[in-house]
């Protein structure tokens, strides 16, 4: 008497197939890693950006002396709202971004965390909007500071000014390197957050 299992073959074959799908990876993890990875060197681009264009403008000082060394001109910073608005602005965006590389290092080690993308997308786009802002608002005055405006009577003061416009100029530069990374972390975001 001989006893024999008779195992059907569909179900050793829907066994292999199910082992098969717990061990592959989850479809789409390759380029969504990719683009996790991509978003944390962009984040420390837009830091250094960022923070650059705080520092610079936070240091543009220049004196001129006039007659005698007790009557000088001085221009700084801190003289024109708009500039004090800029070195705040900015100066927020790169803690901001600082602060969001946990972050970003979580959607590079789970690249289907759908909430960390998320708070990125939404806090990255406040963000750029800021930096945006205070960038456009400091270009109009650092245009006026070398173009003037003669219908206003205002004076272009770059030609005395040399090293103040330079520092200035260089500033609103870096906030608008910043303003182009934060738009390509915005898109990479939305194009992670895509099922397919």
């Amino acid at each position: 008497m001989s006893t024999t299992i008779e195992i059907s073959e569909k179900s050793h074959v829907a066994g292999k197939a199910k082992a098969a799908m717990s061990v592959a990876p989850r479809e789409g993890a390759g380029w969504k890693k990719g683009i996790a990875i991509m978003d944390f060197i962009l984040r420390l681009g837009a830091i250094a950006s960022a923070l650059g264009a705080a520092a610079a403008m936070a240091t543009a000082d220049q004196t001129l002396p006039f007659f005698t060394q007790f009557f000088q001109f001085e221009a700084g910073y801190d003289d024109f709202p708009t500039f004090q608005f800029f070195v705040i602005a900015m100066a927020i965006a790169g803690g901001y971004l600082v602060l969001s590389l946990p972050f970003s290092i979580v959607t590079i080690i789970r690249p289907h965390a759908v909430g960390a993308r998320l708070l990125l997308i939404i806090l990255d786009t406040v963000f750029l909007t800021l930096s945006a802002a205070s960038g456009a608002a400091s270009a109009a005055i650092v245009y006026l500071a070398h173009n003037g405006n003669e219908d206003s009577n205002w004076l272009a003061i770059c030609n005395q000014f040399t090293d103040f416009c330079q520092a200035t100029s260089g500033a609103v530069v870096a906030s608008f390197v910043a303003v182009v990374f934060f738009v390509v972390l915005v898109i990479m975001s939305a194009l992670a957050l895509q099922k397919h």
